[in-house]
Parts: structure tokens; sequence; C-alpha cells
């Protein structure tokens, strides 16, 4: 008997605007879950139902705090799975970084909806239709390269010295299907993406948006007699934040950056001139300079309350490349706020990344020019420092209110008081808006949205690639370098004494310490939203530092040089495949040392 390829789709309908069949329609006859793919044919909304499950599973989506499995926090929740990980518990029965079997159910989807995309009926009108399809089609590849991106990430590593990433499948899976496959090199799996990114921008603009000007529909729908009524159907307000060209080619970027990184520069043949490369395309679509486009409040984009809540639909600020819908909550703040503040005190900052933010003047505190004094270590310091982290004496919440983290401090704000104080004398701030009320019993809750891609995070990424192709001062075939933008980073965080950078200067002739500083910039910069951990590995960095804390009694400070231990293996760069997959497929191979 002929097996069925049946479909299980959540059908998103209100994320789409297809207008060719009403509502009546649609739900006639009654609503069954299981479809064939021939029965998507003439619906195009469940159709695109594929693609909004994908959205549903976007890897971006949502915090994950993977900072507490690093040097720059733990957490003071025991059952928190990145401080178990970090502590030793890291297994493949065992990971918190799994990503693999979601990845690659919303990778099915993905492939299900390319295999339909050109026999659906989008649209009574055949142009409309046509641009319905480029445009989903297009969304598809690039979300299919963005699920790869984060799939090497989770799980590439070496076999055997050689280094590996995932099975590409590129047709839809049905109970036909050989799944016992070989993984693909990790270049396979680079050049997949790009082939990917490639579809996706021959077939999406830079940016979505109603337009009213007929010379503004693009010439290939122009020649062909689009209106620009017809054009706004498709590309108009209604598919802001959805993937564009724009996007995929930030994606492209983040892929290129890691592929000619130390870990897995042996199994790619992207250099690190081309990971700069791809970095400026972004940046460029900035303007002729982009370096002078950077936000001058990009390192306090979550911090405006009012900016956020009046900010329109699909809209982004300056500094937000991509990002997901604003929402109105105090969920951050119940789990981060200071325990006087009604919060839980999860994520605790550690002195090591205190101690990573340079004095004002520039200089790290460990170079004598800094001035920094132990006994009043947080004063005359980067200004990013106060405003990313609580430390004693901060203020914080709707009625800036004085937090005392020190042992001895009379609340339990101070350092392990009870099971929601801090244990390292520190509480996060970046990312909290500081009008919520976490009170239970009157709760005012604040506005945010998630960034997906900050222009920060591809302006770092272009200063990383660009020092090691080019050397600080060297731009390629661009007019900016990776001293020019730390420069104006750092100009932006407010360092330096009247418009001096001393330190900056000292080490702009000198590839290797820029690398360090650029390392650090971006430690600094991109804290608490996801970076630190993939950058170490990927950086091949010592895993192992300790998490350090401070305690502060009687106006003494002492550094505890031991709050929680780090107890990765070398192999743990790498994470690994996960073994109940590897169990069922004698063809999937584990990576070294898991």
């Amino acid at each position: 008997m002929k097996k069925r390829n049946k479909l299980s789709i959540i059908a998103l309908i209100a994320l789409f605007s297809f207008v060719q069949t009403g509502c009546e329609d649609m739900f006639e006859p009654a609503i069954e879950n299981h479809k064939e793919t021939s029965d998507l044919y003439n619906m195009p909304a469940w159709a695109a139902g594929l693609l909004g499950h994908v959205y549903i599973s976007n890897p971006l989506g949502s915090w994950s705090f993977t900072d507490v499995a690093t040097d720059d926090a733990v957490s003071n929740n025991p059952n928190n799975g990145y401080r178990l990980m970090a502590t030793g518990s890291w297994r493949a029965t065992n990971n918190p970084m799994d990503r693999w079997q979601y990845m690659r159910a919303s990778w099915q989807y993905l492939n299900t909806f390319i295999s339909i995309a050109d026999d659906v009926n989008w649209a009574a009108d055949p142009l409309v239709a046509e641009m319905f399809r480029d445009r989903l089609k297009g969304d598809a590849f690039g979300m299919r390269a963005l699920f790869m991106y984060h799939l090497l990430l989770h799980h590439a590593g070496p076999i055997n010295g050689q280094m590996y990433g995932i099975p590409i499948v590129l047709e839809p899976e049905n109970l036909n299907s050989d799944f016992n496959l070989p993984r693909n090199t990790f270049q396979e799996c680079i050049d997949r993406l790009f082939a990917d990114v490639d579809s996706a921008l021959r077939l999406l603009p830079d940016d979505y948006g109603a337009i009213e000007d007929e010379n503004l529909v693009p010439e290939k729908y122009r020649s062909k007699g689009v209106s620009a009524g017809q054009y706004t159907r498709v590309f108009g307000d209604n598919a802001k934040n959805r993937m564009s060209a724009r996007i995929a080619r930030a994606v492209r970027a983040q892929a290129s950056l890691l592929a000619a990184s130390p870990a897995y520069a042996s199994g790619s043949n992207v250099t690190w001139a081309d990971a700069a490369n791809s970095m400026a395309i972004v940046l460029n679509g900035l303007g002729s300079n982009p370096v002078a486009e950077l936000d001058p409040q990009g390192n306090r984009w979550y911090a405006n309350n009012a900016a956020i809540r009046d900010l329109p639909a699909g809209v982004n600020p300056k500094e937000i490349l991509w990002r997901g819908n604003k929402e109105s909550n105090v969920n951050l703040e119940v789990d981060n706020y200071p325990p006087t503040l009604f919060g839980n005190g999860r994520i605790n900052p550690t002195q090591n990344l205190v101690d990573a933010f340079p004095m004002v003047n520039g200089y790290p505190i460990t170079d004598p020019a800094s001035n920094y004094n132990p006994n009043n270590p947080y004063a005359n310091r980067d200004p990013r420092l106060a405003l990313y982290i609580i430390y004693n004496g901060s203020q914080a919440g709707p009625a800036n209110a004085a937090i005392t983290t020190a042992a001895d401090g009379a609340d339990n704000n101070a350092l392990n008081r009870t099971e929601t104080s801090t244990r390292t004398g520190y509480y996060m701030k970046k990312l909290l808006n500081q009008t919520v009320n976490a009170n239970p019993n009157s709760q005012t809750p604040g506005h945010r949205y998630k960034p997906f891609i900050r222009y920060t995070e591809i302006f770092l990424g272009y200063a990383e690639a660009a020092n090691e192709a080019w050397g600080p001062t060297g731009t390629g075939t661009h007019g900016y370098s990776a001293y020019d933008v730390i420069k104006a980073i750092r100009q932006r965080a407010g360092i330096g004494v009247n418009g001096d950078d001393p330190y900056l200067e000292s080490v702009k002739n000198d590839k290797d310490k820029m690398r360090e500083l650029i390392h650090n910039e971006r430690r600094l910069e991109l804290c608490f939203e996801g970076f630190r951990f993939w950058d170490l590995r990927r950086w091949k960095k010592e895993l192992t530092e300790p998490a350090k804390g401070m305690s502060i009694s009687a106006g003494n400070f002492t550094v505890l040089p031991q709050v929680e231990g780090r107890a990765y293996q070398n192999y743990m760069y790498y994470g690994p495949i996960p073994y109940g997959e590897v169990n069922k497929f004698s063809n999937l191979i584990q990576n070294d040392g898991w």
C-alpha cells in the first residue's frame, strides 16, 4: 500500500495577507489539521502556515542567557541548565544547547514549502500570485540559511579531525525516506547556506513597505505591468520584519565570521577578508560612510520605554536590523530585578566581566595609566558599567532605589543573603526596563522587543575580520577600518577624556593588541545577549576561567576568586550530536570527544 505524506500544519493565517479565498470558503469542508501536499495548492493560507511554523521556531526568538555558561555570569537558580552544564554535567545525553530536533523539524517544513510553492495558487491576479511566490520562496530560502547557521553553531564539529556539519536534506522527507544519512562537511554546509542566501537575494527586496509611486516598483515587476498597489499588496507594511534581502546578507555575514574563526577555519575556505567583505556589504546599506551612521543611542536600544511603546508596528530603530514584535510585560524584571524590587535576581554578572570594563580614560584597569583604585573600584569607569550592571550603590527600578549588594547589607539584596540574592555581588541591569514596577500587588509592565540582529554586532564583526585580514587600519576595498569602527563604538560609550582615547591610539598599529581590544569591546557591547558562549568557542579561548565575585564588608572590597568553577574539556569547543540520534543512525557520526 502506498504510504501517504501527511503534513501537520500550524496555520498562522493572521500573519499572511492572502485575499484570494474568503474565510467562509477556507473552512469548507470542516477544518482538518492533516493535509496532503496537493491539498495546499488551492489553500494559500495553509501553505503559508508552513512558514508560520518556522517563525515560531526562530532560534533568535527568545532570551537564552547562555552567558551563565561562561565567565560573564552565574545564576542563583541551582537548576539552571547552563549552570549545571558549565559545572560539569554537559553530555550528549544532557545538553541544554541541543537544537538538533526542533531546528531540523523546521528545516523539513521549509523543504516542504519550497517544494510546493511554485504550484500554489497564491492569488487570482497572476501578477500578484507571482510576487507572492517570489516573496515567500525567498523568505523560505533565507530562513533555511538562518537555521543552517544555528545548527552549525550548536552541532558542527570534528570527526577524526575533519570538520563536519549536518546532513544536508533538500527534499521533503516522508515515511519512505532514508533517514540514516551521513553528515556533510562543514564546507558543504557553508556552501549550502551561501546558495540559499543567493536564492533569497534574487527574490526578496531589501526592505518592505507600502509605495504609491509607480517608479518605485522594481524593474523586474514594473516591466510586467505591476502597479504600486499590486506591489504593496505583497511587499507592503504587512511583511515588515519578515526575512528580507538585508537580513539574508547579515546571516551570510554571521556565517562567514564563524567559518573564518580559529575553531572552524581548518574546515572552511572562507577567509577573514571574505568575512570582512560580507559584513561590509551589510553595513554599506547604511550609507556611503557607515561608521558615521552608528546609532548614538545604539548601546541603550532597550532603555527608552516611551520610544519603544510608540514604535510603529514593523518599524526598526536605527540600531536594529531585525527584531521581534513589541511586548508589554514584567517577565525579565521579575526574573532579574534585585529582591527589594520584587525580583528573583537570576542572572548575576561576574567580577570577570566587571573587570573587563576599562576606566573612562580608556585604559584597562590592569594598566598603570588607568588610575584604577581597587578600594574605590566603580569610580571613573567606562559608563557602560553603570548602564549594564547593578553594583553596590547603584540605583535601579522606577524609584531609582539604591541597591546595596555588600555582604553586610541590611536587606535581601546583600551577597548570598537568600536564594534570590546575588552570588557575585552584582545584578544584571542591561535589558531591564527601569520603569517596570514588579510588585505583584501593583505591577506596571514595560515595553520591549527582542532584537534578532543589531547593527553593532555587524560593526564588531567587521572590525574583527578586517583587523585579521588587513590589520587595524587597513580598509580592503572599503573606506573604513577596524580602528575606525572601534573608535566610534568607544566614543559612543563615553570613553576618553576631551575626545582623546590614548589607549586605542597606542594599539592601532598592533594587530594582536587590537584583536584583544576588539574581543573585549564585543564582550561589553553584546553582554547578556547570548554571544559570549559562542565567541569563546569560535576563538578557541580559555573556557575554564572560574567565575569570580566581589564581597564588600565594612567598606572593604575582597575579590572572591571562585564563586563557581568551569568544568569544560577541550573537545567542548564544539557541541555534541544528540546521543539518541547517533544511537539510531549508524551513518550519523558523533563529534570527537563526545
